[in-house]
């Protein structure tokens, strides 16, 4: 293993500001790509009710598992296609549109007066957000070539995801309150448009990735090949990579954002709004789901921190992404399973006050929420540090986004769909239970058979995951 004793590893320095620059970019790649993908669950209900689709209903199934699984498979074509073209034409430009793609994506998609014209924007933003990932951690991790600082880099700009989804559920909840849940989605999904600002005005003074430059110049940066990930030298890391990345994201789309259906189904959470009109039902309904997804988020903030820290002490690669999977095999598909059945007791001061953290209920089920979120969530950070070891410059962008794109975006996320057609087979129609309770018991109980089973695979793979040789990024 090297050492930033060795002498082809350059001493960490101050970061310029160019570099600063750049990590300013990325940071707010990452935070506005999550926030994109995690505004999904929190403005579909109230989209599908805007065009008549009813919680429950076939078309209901139909339409939620399209808008989740559609766009993440088309989003996972182009951006297997665009980490090509991050190797062939460099990080920096492929940056620069995807954020632009998705940003001005979300911001039409609030005008959608359709399901179609929904799904069609929202498919265009995934695209986006499948490219930004790929050539953002690209860019990054050959920007620092000293192993601690990249480590560093990479693990805290990629915290910044978890303050997007954060951000989406605050913004929700405050436009929810301000306009009521029939017209906070479409304004939720127009917030999208705020990184396109920054860029617009930073975009002349980023460079593009030193290493990609200097082989481009030099003419003797290879040819990227799909094949060639494949062959003998990359077929164990390509694959490997794919599968605990589909695992990954599988637990994130099948069980972690199914939080929002289920917690309106709580007992408490019915009782305080059985008495209220429908519609004021329906709004106090979406911002107690909404505190619970922030909750969520801020457990999946704390996990990425955690890993931005471990990475840079921990070498071992199985033994970092075991500190999250471990327990995750035991906590998470318990928190699903016990979801609506366990008392969901508030905790209390030694003054009988419920304790809040702000306006953040602290509850048996929100625990339950952070914990599930800081364990997965802090496995996509993993990713990010992990997957620049495993390929060559030449291969780094084609590599990543295969995995991140197969596994992550086509595969994994094809688990919203799959709990969503198996809740319906444990749905259980019981006389003086509301279908929507029924359903979202269903929901719970399909999220935690999920989740068992895909911490499962990231388990056993962790035995057999591939240890890079050396610190220092593959030539």
């Amino acid at each position: 293993m090297a050492s930033d004793s060795t002498p082809s590893v350059p001493p960490a320095a101050p970061l310029t500001v160019t570099q600063w620059l750049i990590v300013v970019i990325a940071a707010i790649g990452f935070l506005f790509d999550i926030y994109e993908l995690l505004m999904l669950p929190l403005v579909l209900p109230q989209a599908l009710l805007e065009f008549g689709i009813k919680p429950g209903s076939p078309e209901f199934t139909f339409w939620r598992s399209a808008m989740f699984y559609i766009p993440a498979l088309v989003g996972g074509v182009f951006g297997l296609i665009g980490g090509y073209l991050t190797d062939k034409y460099g990080r920096r430009t492929i940056l620069m549109v995807s954020i632009l793609l998705y940003a001005v994506s979300a911001f039409l998609a609030g005008f959608s007066t359709s399901l179609w014209m929904l799904l069609f924007f929202r498919t265009t933003t995934f695209i986006g957000v499948c490219l930004e990932f790929v050539a953002a951690v690209a860019w990054l991790a050959e920007l620092f070539p000293n192993p601690k600082q990249r480590e560093a880099v990479l693990g805290w700009t990629q915290a910044f995801s978890s303050l997007g989804g954060l951000l989406v559920a605050i913004v929700n909840s405050y436009l929810i309150d301000q306009y009521g849940a029939k017209d906070a989605w479409r304004y939720t999904l127009m917030s999208g448009l705020i990184p396109a600002i920054p860029l617009i005005v930073i975009r002349p003074f980023l460079p593009e990735s030193p290493v990609w430059k200097a082989r481009k110049e030099a003419n003797t940066l290879k040819r990227p090949s799909f094949g060639e990930l494949f062959g003998p030298q990359y077929r164990k890391n390509t694959i490997i990579a794919t599968l605990m990345m589909a695992a990954a994201y599988g637990v994130a789309f099948g069980a972690i954002q199914s939080i929002t259906q289920i917690v309106p189904a709580l007992p408490d959470v019915r009782a305080e709004v059985k008495d209220l009109p429908e519609a004021e039902a329906r709004k106090t309904s979406q911002l107690v789901a909404s505190e619970y997804t922030k909750i969520q988020e801020i457990g999946g903030m704390v996990g990425r921190g955690f890993l931005a820290i471990f990475s840079v002490f921990v070498l071992s690669r199985r033994g970092l992404i075991r500190i999250f999977a471990f327990p995750g095999l035991i906590v998470v598909p318990l928190v699903f399973y016990f979801f609506l059945t366990i008392p969901n007791t508030h905790f209390f001061d030694i003054n009988l006050k419920a304790i809040y953290l702000g306006v953040f209920p602290i509850t048996t089920v929100s625990l339950g929420c952070f914990l599930a979120g800081m364990f997965t969530v802090a496995q996509f950070s993993f990713w990010g540090n992990y997957l620049p070891q495993l390929f060559p410059t030449h291969l780094r962008g084609t590599g990543q986004s295969f995995a991140a794109n197969v596994g992550g975006r086509m595969i994994g996320t094809s688990f919203a769909a799959i709990s969503t057609v198996l809740a319906s087979s444990l749905t259980v129609s019981t006389p003086g239970v509301p279908p929507p309770v029924a359903s979202a018991a269903g929901l719970a109980m399909a999220s935690a058979c999920v989740a068992g089973f895909l911490y499962l695979v990231v388990v056993v793979l962790t035995f057999v995951m591939p240890e890079p040789e050396s610190q220092e990024l593959p030539d």
